[in-house]
């Protein structure tokens, strides 16, 4: 009866054997709000359902910035793991359907461990419940489809350990732009809705209908001064000349709930940038020895397990070839049966081969006086066939020497042709020029000054000279772009880029959300919460560390509206 929220919250810790308790809380449900425990409060006192028993939920209250650096525990990291796959399957953090796919294979990995196709045959994750609804209506696909999809990614995760799996999960889910971020509707000075997020690395305010995407941003190193006054809720920039921005929320209960996270992510963003506590150290220096010896025996595992195989494998080779020594022996066996009944088959062959070989015998001396009688006949035959032979070899040679003798005539004939024929060629032409002398007249001779003198024509030799041009191969710049990589991995963002091009020929566009649609347009333009508060810190000087006061309700609330809290900022 007389506990606190802080004695009710340490028993839960050490029951879980937590240490890592500052990213915990204790919520209750009151009305249409939630709440967190106040922990130098009694339970019984603060507004806890008065019910039997009392229902209180253990949840991450604030996230880390990078989870593979802050969480050092297993139980934490099973915790965050825990919750965060709860708000993405039950929609609460947008995620697109390639990641799904991909966070729902490290998921099965967690609670199987490594694929083994003969223990995870098809169907085994009928009964699980992997990818939100919104992904699932949004394709024209099966759950056999589905799980196949899962599976594939799932066995390449094989080797991985089940803690590792989980931390895979959380290191692509903090990537999601919905990722640890706590929504609150808020009203400003026009009277225009819109929604406040505050989260670890600031204050982000978003229009009604978009989550993803915040209008402005306000980093926990560049805010001044946060504040409430009833429903009204101001927060106060560094730079003199930056406006300060007002909004009211519903109730003076929200205003506290976001005041509270304020300060608690406020606290950690400052411990994050200063040198760990010395518990930290330690638990860190603890986990980095427990991470060698599960190492060291995850190794040890293996070789063993690699040694078992290779003596399945040595003890399947002997049986397999005692099986074969056994097969060979057999086949001797039956080949042997089969020679002996082969040597008495061939005994009795040897038998009538015998008494057969005595015929042959008796015909072969038949055929051979037949033979001789043969060859006799062909000796005369082969003599009168050799004198033919030597006679028509004597008149084929006659033959060729009266065509020869016939050829040589006509030849000599054609010569004396061709003389006849000069020599009457001859003849009219001497006629010819008999004629001219006899019929020519006497001719006047020209002056020897009139004569015409040789011309003597020189030719001049060109000559042309070509010399080959050597080519000279032009050398290609190349431009180096450097490549700013967002993503954890290369093979990750490959990943994602393969399943996001297996699935979308299957995609219904008619079934997208407006958050669907706003995160495409987001993934073409680059943007995500990153980019945005490097675009963000780009624009505005860092400062070193700041003074201001926080008001937060004190203990005479009804009395003043506010105290002052003052809070160090130092800033990176």
């Amino acid at each position: 009866m007389k506990w606190k929220g802080k004695d009710l919250f340490e028993l839960v810790c050490r029951t879980l054997g937590l240490r890592e308790t500052w990213f915990f809380g204790l919520q209750y449900n009151i009305k249409d709000a939630v709440a967190w425990l106040k922990m130098e409060k009694k339970v019984l006192e603060q507004e806890v359902p008065k019910e039997e028993p009392i229902t209180l939920y253990f949840l991450a209250r604030f996230y880390p910035e990078d989870v593979e650096e802050e969480l050092v525990q297993d139980i934490t990291q099973h915790l965050f793991f825990l919750q965060v796959k709860k708000k993405i399957l039950e929609e609460e953090i947008h995620c697109p359907p390639e990641a799904s796919v991909l966070l729902a294979s490290y998921a099965v990995h967690a609670e199987y461990g490594d694929y083994d196709p003969n223990v995870h045959k098809p169907g085994f994750l009928a009964e699980q419940e992997l990818l939100p609804k919104r992904v699932i209506n949004l394709y024209q696909m099966t759950a056999e489809m589905w799980e196949e999809r899962i599976t594939a990614c799932y066995a390449e995760h094989r080797g991985r350990m089940r803690n590792e799996a989980e931390m895979e999960y959380l290191k692509i889910a903090q990537d999601l732009d919905m990722y640890g971020i706590n929504y609150f509707s808020i009203r400003n000075k026009k009277g225009t809705d819109l929604l406040l997020g505050v989260d670890a690395l600031g204050l982000h305010i978003y229009e009604l209908d978009n989550k993803l995407t915040p209008k402005c941003s306000f980093p926990w190193n560049e805010i001044r001064n946060i504040s409430y006054n009833d429903k009204e809720f101001t927060i106060k920039p560094l730079g003199k000349k930056t406006n300060v921005f007002k909004f009211n929320s519903s109730r003076l209960r929200v205003n506290k709930l976001i005041l509270q996270l304020c300060i608690g992510n406020h606290d950690l963003f400052m411990r994050r940038r200063r040198v760990d506590p010395l518990e930290v150290q330690q638990m860190k220096a603890q986990a980095k020895e427990e991470r060698a010896r599960k190492q060291l025996e995850r190794q040890r595992l293996q070789r063993e397990k690699q040694l078992r195989e290779e003596a399945e494998r040595a003890r399947d080779e002997l049986e397999r070839r005692l099986h074969q020594l056994q097969d060979e022996a057999h086949m001797a066996n039956e080949a042997l049966l089969r020679s002996e009944q082969t040597a008495d088959l061939l005994a009795e062959k040897a038998q009538i081969a015998e008494e057969e070989a005595k015929l042959l015998a008796q015909k072969a001396a038949e055929a051979e006086t037949e033979m001789q009688r043969i060859k006799m006949t062909a000796i005369r035959g082969r003599e009168e066939r050799q004198l033919m032979e030597q006679k028509m070899l004597e008149i084929e040679m006659l033959a060729l020497k009266m065509v020869e003798e016939s050829e040589r005539r006509s030849k000599e004939a054609e010569q004396l042709k061709q003389d006849l024929q000069e020599a009457r060629d001859s003849e009219r032409r001497a006629k010819h020029k008999l004629l001219e002398i006899t019929s020519r007249t006497v001719y006047t001779a020209l002056p020897p000054g009139n004569m015409p003198q040789n011309l003597s024509f020189s030719r001049e030799n060109l000559s042309f000279d070509f010399k080959d041009t050597d080519m000279k191969r032009l050398s290609m710049e190349i431009e180096k772009e450097k490549v700013e990589y967002m993503e954890k991995s290369k093979h990750l963002q490959e990943q994602l880029n393969e399943l996001k091009t297996e699935i979308e020929s299957l995609k219904l566009k008619e079934r997208e959300t407006p958050m669907d649609i706003i995160h495409n347009q987001n993934t073409e333009q680059g943007t995500s919460k990153q980019s945005n508060f490097k675009k963000l810190h780009a624009k505005r000087r860092l400062r070193t560390s700041k003074t201001f006061p926080v008001r937060t309700p004190g203990k005479n609330d009804l009395e003043r509206p506010f105290r002052i809290f003052k809070l160090n900022l130092s800033c990176t």
